[in-house]
């Protein structure tokens, strides 16, 4: 009985010396942890340790450091120069020119959030211990494609070369100029646009070749047919096909005061024995039926080629005699058998060239 009372003096005396150490413990604990949240509080406003920025290191900083700190390092990229060329010309801009923007305080709030995804504890140890968190973040560049694509608007005309189709044309004096075919030159506008923005987006300063392209011209030099050329002195007619004589024809054209107009015309229609219609009821035709059908005594023989030259035509007659001579109200006449030869050959389209 005496052995149970002594045992429960003691476990008496025990029982405060607990619980007073316990409240101590927790005394302690409390006042660390009082201690933990006010020097988490002081740090709030700093990057935390190891956090980096495009390449360069936040950790400690404020936010109006950092902020300070990437602008510096943003300008260097953002007015370095790059040189587009293109064609032999070049043109210097900068990737701010083009409209290249840099997230600078997006980042840096971004760097400060991250110490919201941690415990208190874990970010006091990295404070208190300098220990990095190794976090990199990038700056937030961004691009316009739109400015790129006005950039390169911009210097499309100065680079473009407009082809040149073959051709036979009048010169002065009354020669005939041959027209060689040429290539023209575009610059390749989306193929430009994104080669440039993909440098912007790698970041490099240097220079940029633009890619070209050939504009073919319609018509080639071995594509350029037939071109009916009148010389009205000569009264001659000479077919061409290409820039080589095919054959040629004695002719008439018109006699004074009447013309057989100057010019480049076209061929716009073809007729096979032809009727003849009264053009000129009123004045040198007057006398003459309205119509003749088609046979001997028609006018127009038989075959017609209608220029855009108002009631011009280069037709056959029976008047053989007129050939070589000056003759006609102002078409252009030709022997039976040399019409019908021509006529072929000359597909409407055909242009002809009176001089």
């Amino acid at each position: 009985m005496a052995r149970g009372r002594h045992a429960k003096r003691i476990a008496a005396g025990v029982l405060p010396i607990v619980l007073i150490a316990s409240c101590v413990l927790v005394v302690l604990g409390g006042g660390a942890t009082f201690v933990a949240y006010k020097y988490d509080q002081s740090g709030a406003s700093r990057i935390l340790p190891g956090v980096s920025i495009d390449g360069v290191d936040v950790g400690r900083m404020t936010r109006a450091d950092a902020i300070q700190a990437l602008k510096a390092k943003a300008s260097q990229r953002l007015t370095g120069e790059l040189e587009v060329k293109a064609a032999g010309k070049s043109w210097t801009v900068t990737p701010q020119d083009l409209g290249v923007r840099a997230d600078v305080s997006g980042a840096v709030d971004q760097a400060l959030e991250i110490s919201g995804s941690m415990g208190m504890f874990s970010r006091v140890y990295h404070r208190l211990a300098d220990n990095p968190i190794e976090r990199s973040i990038d700056l937030g560049w961004r691009f316009s494609d739109a400015k790129v694509r006005t950039f390169v608007r911009g210097i499309t005309g100065e680079v473009a070369t407009t082809s040149r189709n073959a051709g036979l044309s009048l010169g002065e004096g009354g020669s005939v100029v041959f027209t060689h075919a040429k290539d023209g030159r575009e610059l390749k506008s989306d193929a430009a646009s994104a080669e440039i923005l993909s440098e912007l987006q790698a970041g490099t300063a240097g220079a940029l070749t633009l890619p070209m392209r050939a504009v073919k011209p319609k018509v080639t030099d071995d594509k350029l047919g037939a071109t009916i050329v009148i010389d009205r002195e000569s009264n001659r007619l000479t077919l061409y096909d290409g820039f080589q004589i095919d054959r040629t024809y004695p002719v008439a054209t018109a006699m004074a005061p009447y013309v057989t107009p100057a010019g480049s015309w076209t061929i716009i229609n073809k007729a096979e024995n032809p009727t003849w219609t009264n053009p000129a009821p009123d004045t040198w035709g007057a006398g003459l039926p309205a119509t003749i059908p088609p046979g001997p005594g028609n006018p127009l023989g038989t075959r017609a080629l209608y220029l855009d030259a108002p009631g011009i035509r280069i037709h056959g007659t029976y008047d053989s005699a007129s050939i070589g001579t000056h003759a006609s109200h102002g078409c252009i006449r030709m022997n039976i058998s040399d019409v019908e030869a021509l006529y072929p050959l000359v597909p409407i389209g055909t242009r002809v060239l009176i001089y």
